[in-house]
């Protein structure tokens, strides 16, 4: 898959957050140098260290867990690989007007990724198989991932 090109990616969480904690502890700390003549040096940089632990592990879960990517030849979600040429076709949005809150059948399908449910902040694309069977693609940005998936769907055709 390093030789494809990846049409649409999503990676899930960006390592950047890492530094957000220790800039926090560096800020207290600048502050604690300026003003006063106790420096919690020990507990500064116990926090920075703690804070940063916790969020690489949230960072590595939501990059494997979270991620999406789109290629020609497979679709990425989360733990999961979906074969494009598995799918049968990509689904329009659901819309809801004129009190019509019935859901569509897709959006009570199996959730791609090994997942229970849509992850937070992520946003449902019904998908149907081959075979006949629903599922849910998820992304962000689902009006790029629908159009690029219905157009490498298209393709395949």
């Amino acid at each position: 898959m390093a030789d494809q090109v990846v049409l649409f990616e999503e990676p899930g969480a960006r390592w950047r957050s890492l530094a957000w904690g220790p800039a926090v502890c560096v800020l207290a700390l600048i502050i604690e140098l300026s003003t006063g003549p106790l420096v919690h040096w020990f507990a500064l940089a116990l926090f920075a260290l703690l804070l940063a632990g916790f969020t690489y592990v949230q960072i590595s879960a939501a990059r494997r867990h979270v991620s999406v990517e789109l290629t020609r030849e497979s679709l990425r979600q989360g733990t999961e690989t979906l074969d494009v040429g598995d799918i049968d076709v990509v689904l329009p949005a659901a819309t809801y007007s004129d009190g019509d809150y019935e859901p569509k059948k897709w959006e009570t399908a199996r959730v791609l990724g090994e997942l229970t449910g849509v992850p937070r902040r992520r946003h449902a694309i019904g998908l149907r198989l081959i075979g006949g069977g629903l599922v849910q693609a998820w992304a962000k940005d689902e009006e790029a991932l629908r159009s690029a998936l219905a157009e490498v769907v298209a393709e395949k055709r």
